[in-house]
């Protein structure tokens, strides 16, 4: 038997109902672990000595004062400057991370369904990890280089009272789970959000001038790309979430219809084809993209390389992408089935999410 992660030792100090007890009967007979996990004692007991200031704390409290906080100044902020929720979201689709997810859907394939005016280039039937470098993310220039980003719908994410309430807000149904993995308790608080629209308009003048300024020429436009359109809308979705003793997201349950993407009229191959040719976009990263295939069916997951080992799984007949931290600390897995798209994620390993996303009851 492999021996377990440093942050299984560690949950046997912190959280020991937590821990496998194959992991348990592994680490009392083996040498080794028990050398890393007198370390990881050592360890927490420093930080406690450090951390002791002669009272109790009232973790719950401290978890309260801090969610309020946070909501005040929140709504703070979308007092002070209006309509500060608009700008937020325009912010977040300048980051890189939203670049790659949102240039990957556009790369990934095109499907042959019309829907008015506009062209659906993508549908979500399955997801594969894509790794990205911190190097990637300083390359890769943000949406704006490449021509303007409004927000068509925002999601308006809130905290409902229960699982009816989440499946009435958003239509739909609320996955239960029927046995909680150990160190998890008690009853989930619920938040939903709603479909989540952005609009993106190419322009070639900008991305002209992003490769300008990283010492390229801009490869010429193919006919009706400038000023072309692109769709992307993702949600409603639902997420159902336990907190651990700490006060931290213990378990998080998710559920949303997973994205797609239209386009005025430009097609799917020329987009594709172009946008790999841009000036800009890392090689490796490119070179991912380009291993797709090409029915429009896979939507890429960016995970940070060097962070985050993947692996690939079944989920009731699906196929599912396992994630897990370098340390073991915290794991998830997300798959696709007709369109919708189930998460689920916490301060696990990887054979504690699997196990609660199988026994997952609708």
């Amino acid at each position: 038997m492999r021996h377990p992660t440093e942050g299984t030792l560690r949950r046997l100090v912190d959280e020991p109902a937590g821990v496998a007890d194959a992991d348990r009967e592994h680490v009392a007979g083996c040498p080794a672990c028990l050398s890393g996990l007198a370390t990881a004692q050592r360890d927490a007991a420093a930080v406690s000595t450090a951390l002791d200031t002669g009272t109790t704390p009232d973790v719950d409290a401290a978890w309260h004062r801090l969610s309020h906080a946070v909501a005040v100044d929140e709504r703070r902020r979308a007092t002070a400057a209006a309509p500060a929720p608009a700008r937020r979201w325009r912010n977040r689709l300048r980051s890189p991370v939203v670049a790659v997810v949102g240039v990957a859907a556009l790369l990934a394939g095109g499907g042959a369904a019309a829907a008015a005016d506009w062209l659906q280039v993508f549908r979500t039937e399955q997801i594969a990890p894509v790794s990205i470098t911190q190097a990637d993310l300083v390359a890769l220039p943000d949406l704006s280089a490449y021509g303007t980003a409004q927000v068509i719908e925002e999601p308006d994410v809130r905290e409902v009272p229960d699982d009816a309430a989440a499946e009435q807000a958003t239509g739909l149904t609320v996955p239960q789970v029927a046995d909680l993995p150990g160190g998890v308790s008690g009853d989930p608080a619920y938040q939903v959000g709603d479909r989540a629209t952005v609009e993106f308009t190419f322009s070639a003048e900008r991305a002209a001038q992003a490769a300008a300024a990283a010492g390229e020429t801009l490869p010429p436009p193919p006919a009706g790309l400038d000023d072309g359109r692109f769709r992307l809308s993702a949600g409603p979705g639902v997420a159902a979430v336990w907190t651990s003793g700490s006060g931290a997201p213990g378990l998080v349950v998710a559920r949303a219809v997973a994205p797609t993407a239209e386009s005025s009229g430009v097609p799917f191959e020329t987009a594709r084809d172009y946008l790999l040719s841009l000036p800009g976009l890392p090689e490796d990263l490119a070179a991912q993209l380009r291993s797709f295939s090409g029915d429009g069916t896979t939507l890429p997951l960016p995970v940070p390389a060097g962070l985050v080992t993947s692996s690939v799984a079944d989920v009731d007949g699906a196929p599912a992408t396992v994630l897990t931290s370098r340390d073991g600390s915290v794991a998830g897995v997300v798959w696709v089935t007709d369109g919708v798209v189930t998460a689920v994620a916490g301060s696990l390993d990887a054979d504690e999410v699997l196990t609660v996303a199988r026994g997952l009851q609708e």
